[in-house]
């Protein structure tokens, strides 16, 4: 009799489900690296960040109020911060508990974020309304892709002894 989880009713095998710990990481890599896109500018060059952001010719800050350097500091120093955790969550991508609180995170942060500014589009042009909720859905997404299970792996039993 085939052991639960190795197998289909079928006989073949299953296919694991969840997300691998190379995707992990690579997915864990991609909100650092977004994260310190995002916070390194915020922090270290603030009044440029905030007339420019998100970059590619497009400016998306000064039409949601003043300048506030303080304000623009701190996110800066959040995106650093989610940077740094995701760094150490990718370096360590088979840990479940570290994996778990990254993803906590980046959800009690980027949710809220997300409906906010789904709630304040009307400032926007459509290209750029598409733009903030493809680029804000994506953070959101991604944590949620982080928060399905690793497969875990198939132990071999313990050999009986004699």
């Amino acid at each position: 009799m085939a052991r639960p989880g190795r197998t289909s009713q079928s006989g073949a095998p299953r296919r694991p489900v969840g997300m691998t710990v190379s995707a992990r990481r690579v997915l864990l890599l991609v909100l650092a690296a977004l994260g310190a896109y995002t916070g390194g500018w915020a922090y270290f060059l603030t009044g440029s960040w905030y007339r420019s952001f998100p970059g590619f010719g497009l400016s998306w800050l000064p039409v949601l109020g003043p300048y506030n350097e303080h304000l623009a500091k701190d996110t800066g120093a959040l995106y650093l911060a989610l940077a740094a955790l995701s760094c150490c969550a990718a370096r360590w991508a088979g840990d479940r508990r570290l994996t778990a609180v990254t993803v906590l995170t980046w959800l009690v942060f980027s949710v809220p974020h997300l409906v906010h500014h789904l709630r304040h589009l009307d400032m926007y042009g459509t290209t750029d309304q598409v733009l903030n909720g493809v680029v804000l859905g994506f953070f959101a997404a991604a944590a949620a892709a982080l928060a399905v299970p690793a497969p875990c792996a198939v132990r071999a039993r313990p050999r009986p002894r004699r």
